[in-house]
């Protein structure tokens, strides 16, 4: 499982994004409840209907990808929209392959607080845990 709020000294790795498997579903992105409790509560803090959560995969991290979590007001064409209970979640077309089965949870527990990415589709990791190899 990884995680978007541990850090590290990050190291050089070089990912070609563009490499992501090509017939990868994006519909079987999960949002646990849990999950979507915190970002329906994010999103009435923010004030404002148009936002949705995207889920990213960028190049970059120790093991040569990461995610990125935001509310975005853009459609972004190829996108994918999804609205598992209820929140509103987008997803760019080339983070698609990558996010093909995974889950956003959202744990709050003395040790750690944060989104986590449980993605079958990351062969490995880092000791972050904040990216991972496609």
């Amino acid at each position: 499982m990884t995680t978007t709020e541990t850090q590290a000294t990050p190291a050089t790795t070089s990912v070609d994004i563009t490499a992501a498997p090509a017939d990868a579903p994006t519909q079987d992105v999960r949002l646990s409840e849990t999950a979507a409790v915190k970002v329906r509560a994010l999103l009435e803090q923010e004030g404002r209907d148009d936002l949705r959560l995207r889920i990213a995969v960028q190049p970059g991290g120790c093991a040569g990808l990461q995610y990125q979590l935001f509310f975005d007001e853009r459609s972004l064409d190829g996108d994918v929209e999804l609205e598992p209970h209820g929140v509103p979640v987008v997803v760019d077309r080339m983070s698609a392959p990558y996010l093909s089965g995974a889950t956003i949870d959202f744990t709050d527990t003395i040790e750690q607080q944060g989104f986590t990415i449980d993605n079958p589709n990351a062969s490995s990791g880092c000791a972050c845990g904040n990216s991972f190899c496609g």
